[in-house]
């Protein structure tokens, strides 16, 4: 009987498979890099059928490292770079264009045309997003108008488009499914936040044709199943579907509004569960669909923080503290406390809740008596004190006090760091034994889809804590260090 679930977890370098079974151990684990192509300054592009061959490849080298057979797959989940636009022929496969990646500036003129015709607020109120070239509709239109002969392939049928989701799912089953899940359409601009269908006026304003989008359906359902994908037998079906942080928040088991988890990459990704209803944002935060199982919807505030890790990044190579990133935690420890040093790490501008791209990194309370460990320590400070100001703006929407905010992502295994996040957000951190929770979350969704957990009861009951932190500073200190962080990030 099969009994392992294929999770397939499409990120922006590279993809991994792991291959786990109902009781959450991982029996085998691949991964695959492929190229990322800049054709000019802010644009970046992946090549289509890289990102596929990443997966099959990924999906391979799970199979051979667990050692594992592939009929004993029993449902495949995905999730994947969420605003990331693809268009390919539904006949042949082959796409019209490289894919425009969630990171790509080039729909800065759309988006700024947008703005000046006044078209900001009905996008917000609709989508709860805001009007900028991060989500994938503007990358759609940009397509459509500068790849020669791609409206009359629209016109004709045979275009189609969608975020990586769907192109995956469409190659797995071999161009018999072309449809998406309702977390990966609410980062598209075209979705109404509430109906969950795609909404004509939106459409319109971007002049792309509905009729080339996918269908949206819930996160855990059948989308078809497996047709002549190398290496894997036919009629897996597929099963568990959402974005990579919503997958992460349901990887996490924040199944209850308030909850919230906060994944440690690159930058700092923060989604809290708001339960039922959009909660509209007063702080420039997103609302988002988290989930849908069967016909219970989710939605969660999403907020971000632009650096995380490469701050430790550049503490390693740009000032050379150190060779390895791991090595940070045991320099910051060898000083009790910052000696009055401040880093702001705004190297790339300010994110949520400030969104101020012109803002840059900086560094206060230098003395002579300052040494690296302090600067080591101030940057891990700073990267803590950043997503604090977007749970804040988060609980300050919601009107809903943080539960607990569990977390993820490389720089989760910094017990120090995840002591800072517990003593400046005032309330407990809580890192799960598998940290691999985007890839987790796809898994529980697929298994849910066939059967292999009844109900959120029996996934909370699977996951597993590895460690908490409990705040260790009084509300008076926990004020004081806000009020100094502030401060700095003024001057930003």
């Amino acid at each position: 009987m099969p009994n392992l679930i294929l999770s397939i977890d499409q990120g922006t370098t590279g993809t991994t498979a792991l291959l786990i079974d109902e009781n959450l151990e991982v029996c085998g684990k691949g991964y695959h890099e492929f190229q990322q192509i800049y054709p000019q300054p802010g644009w970046v592009e992946h090549d289509p059928e890289e990102i596929w061959h990443s997966v099959l490849a990924a999906v391979d080298k799970a199979i051979q490292h667990g050692q594992a057979s592939a009929g004993n797959i029993a449902g495949i989940g995905i999730t994947n770079q969420r605003e990331t636009n693809l268009i390919w022929n539904r006949k042949t496969g082959q796409p019209y264009h490289n894919a425009i990646v969630w990171q790509c500036r080039r729909t800065e003129p759309i988006v700024a045309a947008l703005k000046r015709s006044g078209h900001e607020v009905i996008f917000h109120q609709k989508t709860g997003l805001l009007l900028d070239p991060y989500f994938s509709g503007t990358k759609l239109k940009w397509q459509l108008d500068n790849v020669g002969g791609l409206r009359d392939e629209v016109a004709a049928g045979r275009a189609i488009a969608g975020t990586v989701d769907t192109y995956l799912i469409w190659k797995l089953t071999r161009g018999q499914a072309h449809v998406t899940d309702v977390s990966n359409a609410s980062r598209t601009l075209l979705m109404d936040l509430s109906s969950l269908k795609w909404d004509e006026e939106l459409c319109t304003l971007l002049s792309i044709p509905h009729t080339m989008l996918p269908q949206i359906c819930s996160c855990a359902e059948i989308y078809g199943h497996t047709r002549d994908v190398p290496g894997l037998p036919d009629d897996i079906p597929i099963c568990g579907l959402a974005g990579d942080q919503q997958s992460a928040l349901f990887g996490q088991a924040c199944f209850k509004r308030g909850e919230a988890k906060c994944t440690y990459g690159t930058g700092g990704f923060l989604l809290m569960n708001t339960g039922s209803r959009p909660i509209p944002s007063n702080n420039r935060l997103l609302s988002t669909v988290a989930w849908q199982v069967k016909d219970t919807v989710t939605y969660a505030l999403e907020g971000s923080a632009f650096i995380a890790g490469s701050a430790v990044k550049w503490l390693r190579d740009g000032l050379a503290f150190f060779s390895e990133a791991s090595q940070v935690e045991s320099l910051a420890n060898r000083v009790e406390d910052t000696g009055g040093v401040m880093v702001v790490p705004a190297f790339v501008g300010l994110g949520a809740p400030h969104w101020r791209s012109q803002a840059r990194g900086v560094i206060t309370g230098l003395t002579l008596g300052t040494r690296r460990e302090h600067i080591a320590r101030a940057t891990l400070e700073g990267i803590a004190l950043q997503n604090v100001e977007i749970l804040q703006a988060m609980v300050s929407d919601s009107k809903q006090a943080l539960v607990q905010l569990k977390v993820d992502g490389g720089a989760s295994n910094n017990n120090l760091l995840m002591q800072m996040q517990a003593d400046f957000l005032g309330c407990r951190i809580i890192r799960p034994e598998m940290v691999e929770t985007t890839a987790m979350g796809a898994a529980f969704l697929a298994g849910l889809g066939i059967g292999i957990w009844k109900d959120f009861d029996d996934i909370a009951a699977a996951w597993k804590k590895d460690r908490e932190f409990a705040p260790q500073i009084s509300e008076q200190e926990r004020s004081q260090v806000l009020a100094r962080w502030r401060e700095a990030v003024q001057k930003a």
